[in-house]
Formats: structure tokens, C-alpha cells, sequence
């Protein structure tokens, strides 16, 4: 479902450019995240809604059909860039650079404060440090500052792709506002887990007998190997619960954990000996 720019900025449908523009000012001044009350996901959805707003050609476009095309510039993505003095990326016709320079300003006792640029690494991790968390040592360097070490926390079910912003470890410049430190994770996928919010998923193959008459498995987790119980008369399809053997709660004790599914597929024969397929009769005749 698209959202509701009009709704994001508060102000009418029909609302005139100046209005759009006097609601993205004051929004923008108030969540800016430099700003102790600042709000960074607010911020960065009210430079979105006046990305598109703001333009003539943008906003007739989202009034018509709901969204704005992809090829007219806009785009919806996160750009650390956006939060520090280069305002290239909103250079459309209907956005003036210096309204976020002049908020920026505002905020800052009237006096435009220069800001060291963001910089931006990426690391990579192996799926367990991702479910579990872990520290991190980069070495960054910008143009004003050779190199320097930063240590990174890693917090527990991070996912990949997504991005840790450590403020103010950007680039530093003299007599001003130090840029700040982004770092874009890559998670290597895992041989048998999939994770889905604080669970984890596995797949278990069964043979027939197995699911028929019932079957103790020795099963990998995160935390070591643990025997599974899988009850006679299962089915192909059937989930199988693990407590608390998945993703550590952010934020929590470090007991309070998502669960590990296990996901079970019967294997059927594909020819049987004629035993078996005697066997196989027997149990029809008797209704199974």
C-alpha cells in the first residue's frame, strides 16, 4: 500500500506549494536526528514525502495513480549522504537545497555549522555472529584523517543488509561537527538454518519407516546437538518446535529467545522390494 505523503507532512490534499513546503520545514526542524529530540526514521519519511510533494511533475504523478514513477528521480531508499551538507541527491525542480540547509542552520543558534562527510563500510559476518552478536574492530580513513580504528557492537539478530550508524565517528573537521560512521552488514548464509524474525527454520528429510514408526534424531543448533523426538504417524509438512533455540530478543535477558523449526519432509521409495511391497499390502488391508 503506497503511503499517505499528504498525511506524513499534515496537511490537506489540495494544500498549496507554500503550505506543503512551511509543513516540510517545520517537520523536518523537529525530527532532524542531529537534534537530542530528533527523530531519524521520521526525519528521513518526511524528506520522502517532500521528495515527491515538492515537485510538480512528482506530485501530479502521486495524486494519479498513488505513487511516483521510479524513473522521475525519486527514490525511496536510504542514503546516509542525505543527513550530512551534500544535497545533491535532492536536486529536482520542485526542491530547494537550501530549506534542509537553512533547518540545519536554525537548529544550530542561526549559524550555519559545517560537518564532516558520513562514511560508509561494510562488513561481513558468518550467520552465528549474526544471531548471536559480536564486536567488531574497522579501519576507516577519510581525507582529512589518515586512518583510525573503531570498535563496532554487532547487537544479536542483525540482518543482512542492514545498516548500523555510529554517530559523530564519521569525518571530523576543524571547527566543526563530526560527520557520522555507517556500516552496511553482510550476513553468509547458513547451510541449513533460515531465519525468519527471532525463529529459525531448518529442514528435516524422514524415510517412510522413520515418520510411520516414530524416530530419535541428533539434530545441529546454534548451541551444540541436541536429540529430537519425532513422534510416530508424522506427516510430511509437519513443524516441529524447539524451544528456545533461536534468535536472542533485542534488548532482553539473555534467556529470552525465538524458537527453532524443524520442518519435516517424507521421502517415499521409489520402487519397492517385493517384501516390502508385501508389507505395503498388509497395511492397506488392514485400512492404513
Amino acid at each position: 500500500m503506497a503511503k499517505d505523503y499528504y498525511k506524513i507532512l499534515g496537511v490537506p490534499k489540495g494544500a498549496s506549494e507554500d503550505d506543503i513546503k512551511k509543513a516540510f520545514r517545520k517537520l523536518a526542524h523537529e525530527y532532524h536526528p542531529d537534534k537530542k529530540t530528533g527523530n531519524e526514521a521520521k526525519f528521513k519519511e518526511v524528506n520522502e514525502a517532500y521528495s515527491v510533494l515538492g515537485d510538480k511533475k512528482k506530485r501530479q504523478q502521486y495524486d494519479t495513480f498513488g505513487s511516483a514513477d521510479a524513473n522521475s528521480g525519486f527514490q525511496g531508499g536510504f542514503n546516509p549522504s542525505d543527513f550530512g551538507f551534500d544535497f545533491s541527491n535532492f536536486s529536482g525542480q520542485g526542491f530547494d537545497p537550501g530549506d534542509l540547509s537553512d533547518i540545519l542552520s536554525s537548529i544550530f543558534g542561526g549559524k550555519r555549522v559545517r560537518r564532516g562527510r558520513d562514511i560508509a563500510v561494510d562488513i561481513e559476518l558468518s550467520f552465528q555472529e549474526s544471531i548471536f552478536g559480536t564486536e567488531r574492530k574497522v579501519v576507516i580513513n577519510s581525507r582529512l584523517v589518515k586512518q583510525k580504528e573503531v570498535k563496532i557492537q554487532v547487537p544479536p539478530g542483525i540482518d543482512d543488509g542492514q545498516m548500523i550508524r555510529m554517530s559523530g565517528m564519521g569525518e571530523t573537521i576543524e571547527g566543526g561537527m563530526p560527520g557520522d560512521l555507517f556500516i552496511k552488514v553482510h550476513v553468509r548464509r547458513h547451510p541449513t538454518f533460515r531465519k525468519e524474525g527471532y525463529n529459525l527454520i531448518m529442514d528435516m528429510t524422514l524415510k517412510l519407516s522413520e515418520a510411520l514408526l516414530g524416530v530419535e534424531k541428533h539434530i545441529a543448533t546454534l548451541d551444540g546437538e541436541i536429540l529430537l523426538r519425532v513422534p510416530q504417524g508424522t506427516n510430511s509438512g509437519t513443524i516441529l518446535r524447539v524451544k528456545n533455540k533461536g534468535v536472542p530478543f533485542s534488548g532482553s535477558a539473555k534467556d529470552r529467545r525465538g524458537d527453532l523449526y524443524v520442518r519435516i519432509t517424507v521421502k517415499l521409495p521409489e520402487k519397492l522390494s517385493r517384501e516390502a511391497k508385501k508389507a505395503v499390502e498388509e497395511l492397506k488391508s488392514q485400512g492404513f
